[in-house]
């Protein structure tokens, strides 16, 4: 597989996408924080962390890839 659609690289933009939706979820916390509801901050912020976890396993699975010429 080479060119544009091989599986790291469309790892790689699924991984770009994780980023995005975890900032974007990000800012819907802060706003509802700020409207008073910690609970449900907290409960997100917890689940950001796990995405956060998880995007550091991604990368290196992606460059462990990437190395092996596959991408």
């Amino acid at each position: 597989m080479s060119g544009s659609y091989s599986l790291p690289d469309v790892l790689d933009r699924i991984y770009h996408n994780q980023l995005a939706l975890e900032a974007a979820v990000m800012e819907l916390t802060l706003w509802v924080e700020q409207q008073g509801c910690s609970v449900v901050g907290n409960n997100v912020r917890g689940a950001l962390e796990e995405i956060g976890e998880n995007a550091g396993h991604i990368k290196q699975g992606l460059a462990r890839l990437k190395s092996k010429g596959l991408g």
